[in-house]
């Protein structure tokens, strides 16, 4: 009998949603810029660090909402 090794599925947008990826945040002049570098073009900024972070999951669900649609295999994991 072989062992096999079990994958989870990763077939639902909210197992994505659900993921914890990393957050770059650079502080500017007049607030802040944050990134989330696993995910190309997924960045944001917020006059106080409450709102970047806000404004990065914000970013973070609509990025993945878009590439869940149209391709869901090209979505990294962190």
């Amino acid at each position: 009998m072989q062992n096999q090794i079990f994958e989870p599925q990763h077939d639902s947008l909210s197992y994505y949603l659900s993921l914890q990826y990393p957050i770059d945040v650079y502080p500017e002049e007049h607030g802040f810029t944050v990134i989330i570098a696993d995910l190309p073009g997924c960045m944001s900024q917020g006059k106080t660090m409450d709102e970047a972070i806000v404004n990065i999951n914000r970013a973070k669900h609509l990025w993945l909402e878009t590439v869940y649609a149209t391709d869901k295999n090209s979505i990294p994991l962190p």
